[in-house]
């Protein structure tokens, strides 16, 4: 049976342990809580995630985040798509956005007709990947002379970070940073079950960098075998001259590499060329570029995930939601 059960997709992904994080059975849960029901189709050795958003009238979304083996989607995959299409026209579903687990390529050749590049995706395709498989040292060594200075500093003017489970206090902290940088913050009860889920397993951890015990800093931090992921960071308005962000995220660079991950995503900045991005991040201060200002001191490579395809099952309907997007943005 190509669906399989909650148990049987978290086997699967033991015996792929460098799948991306969106596919782990703790994400699909974590989203059917917040208006996501989860699907899991296994075939020909490629497993797929599939969220399910329903619209009105019975319709549904589909999205395959950074499916494992993604290397292997292509039409000689014939039984595994056979599989997925029988999943999504069960499920209403108007076209499945797939994002796809390698760094920017081609288009994947998924049928022709049915399968279009996307327009629009979900994650942050660009981001900023820190190789952390040498000593610290190195790493170090590979960051920008002021991030290093900061991150230093920050210890001299007496910044500490710990492991932390205080969520209510990291989400008045998410409030407080999405407010000044304008980015959405999900709710309490979302970082509740995230941290709920995925900290048993060791999968993540919260830190919080503080002054005299006084929290300044926040992070959540997860990791799946040689990755791990920068998701969601915060921090206040108070000693931000003790730079507690640097290191912060320093801590959270060594708990990753205490796990044995090699590569760190820093998760997202402005869907620009290098180039670009060089040149203007001094005067930008829109959208993620604020962040990438302090990103890019970490040392690590601009990369570009592999462009958004949409599967499409209703090409009306397609046509009509791809519009209203378009109109939003």
């Amino acid at each position: 049976m190509p669906e399989v059960t909650l148990a049987e997709w978290n086997q699967f992904i033991e015996n792929h342990p460098n799948a991306h994080l969106l596919q782990m059975g703790e994400w699909g849960e974590l989203k059917s809580a917040f208006g996501w029901k989860p699907v899991r189709i296994v075939s020909e050795n490629i497993g797929a995630q599939i969220l399910f958003r329903k619209l009105p009238l019975g319709f549904t979304i589909g999205y395959m985040p950074k499916p494992v083996s993604s290397e292997q989607l292509s039409v000689s995959s014939e039984q595994f798509w056979k599989e997925v299409d029988s999943v999504c026209k069960k499920n209403r579903a108007i076209f499945l956005k797939i994002e796809p687990d390698f760094w920017d390529k081609n288009p994947l050749p998924l049928g022709e007709g049915r399968v279009r590049v996307s327009s629009h995706n979900i994650q942050p395709p660009r981001t900023v990947v820190i190789s952390i498989a040498e000593d610290e040292e190195s790493i170090l060594a590979k960051m920008k002379p002021k991030c290093r200075y900061n991150t230093r500093l920050a210890e001299k003017k007496g910044i500490t970070v710990r492991a932390w489970d205080d969520i209510k206090s990291f989400h008045e902290m998410m409030t407080i940073t999405g407010g000044r940088d304008k980015f959405g913050v999900h709710s309490l009860e979302y970082y509740q079950r995230a941290f709920g889920l995925f900290h048993p397993k060791g999968i993540c951890e919260l830190l919080v960098a503080e002054y005299e015990g006084k929290p300044l800093a926040s992070l959540m931090v997860f990791a799946n075998g040689k990755r791990a992921w920068y998701v969601y960071g915060a921090s206040n308005d108070q000693e931000r001259n003790r730079m507690p962000t640097y290191l912060l995220q320093w801590e959270a660079i060594r708990w990753a590499k205490s796990r044995g991950c090699e590569e760190y995503d820093l998760w997202g900045v402005p869907d620009e060329n290098e180039e670009t991005l060089e040149a203007q991040f001094e005067s930008r201060h829109d959208g993620l570029w604020g962040v990438y200002r302090f990103k890019r001191g970490f040392g690590g490579e601009v990369k570009r995930a592999a462009q958004a395809l949409d599967r499409v099952y209703n090409p009306l309907l397609y046509w009509a939601y791809t519009k209203y997007i378009g109109n939003r943005e």
